[in-house]
Parts: C-alpha cells; sequence; structure tokens
C-alpha cells in the first residue's frame, strides 16, 4: 500500500491570546485523527483525517483533509469499518503522511497569526574551536 494523494480541504487557525501579550511555558498538543476510509475503486481508498495542533490557552490550528492510497486496500477498509481501527503499518503510514504534509503548513499559518512554530526548533551554538599554539602540543616518546 502507498500514498498516491494528498488533498487538504479546510485549514482553520485562531488566536486567543492578543499581541504582544506574553505567555511562559507554552503546552503544543499535536494529533492527527483519520475521520473516515472508504473504498473508492478496487484497489484505492479514500483516507479522511484531521490534525490539530493545539496552543494551550493561545489558540489553535486545525487542517482537514483526504490521503488516497492505492494497493491492497480491502483489508484497510474492511477493518476500519468493523472496528473503526486500522492495521499497525497502515496506520504507521497514513499518520506520518498526515504529520509530515500538515506541520510545515501549521508552521507556516504559526507565522502568519502569531502563535510559536508547532515543533521546537532547532538551537545553534557556535562555540570556538581550542587550537592549541606551537609548543603546546603533547610529545609522544
Amino acid at each position: 500500500m502507498q500514498v498516491k494523494g494528498f488533498e487538504t480541504h479546510t485549514i482553520e487557525a485562531k488566536r486567543f491570546s492578543k499581541s504582544g501579550e506574553r505567555i511562559s511555558n507554552v503546552r503544543i498538543d499535536q494529533n492527527s485523527t483519520v475521520t473516515q476510509i472508504s473504498k473508492v475503486g478496487e484497489d484505492t481508498a479514500s483516507v479522511e483525517f484531521r490534525f490539530t495542533a493545539n496552543y494551550v490557552g493561545m489558540g489553535y490550528i486545525k487542517i482537514e483533509g483526504q490521503i488516497t492510497l492505492c494497493g491492497e486496500v480491502s483489508i484497510l477498509v474492511d477493518e476500519w469499518s468493523k472496528k473503526n481501527s486500522m492495521p499497525d503499518e497502515a496506520a504507521n503510514l497514513v499518520h506520518n503522511s498526515i504529520v509530515s504534509n500538515c506541520i510545515p503548513t501549521a508552521l507556516l499559518v504559526s507565522r502568519d497569526i502569531r502563535l510559536p512554530p508547532p515543533f521546537p526548533l532547532p538551537r545553534v551554538n557556535i562555540q570556538k574551536k581550542n587550537v592549541r599554539g606551537p609548543g603546546e602540543s603533547v610529545e609522544v616518546a
């Protein structure tokens, strides 16, 4: 099974805090949820999803859309219709696809409405190298 297509239907974002208001220790919860799986063709399935980045007390970003899967999808559709769950391999594929496509979008939206990025940005720390001068090297006999 593989991802054939990814489509975003809805992007909703809201900031509750006022501009310039400082909130320390912001907690950001991310969640991806599959809302519906249906068979579209003989070897094609449509997976509807919702991705949310919830900034506790500050705002939220919600992205809804659809993933098209192709391959052996009958097991996926059958298990979804019976138990509202997916086989582990399919769940990994679907949720990784949702997160890898929605995080960049959420980053851009967060910048536009002035919320922190939905994930920690890497910190660069450049330090001077410890360079030894002439006569300071270790001699080995």
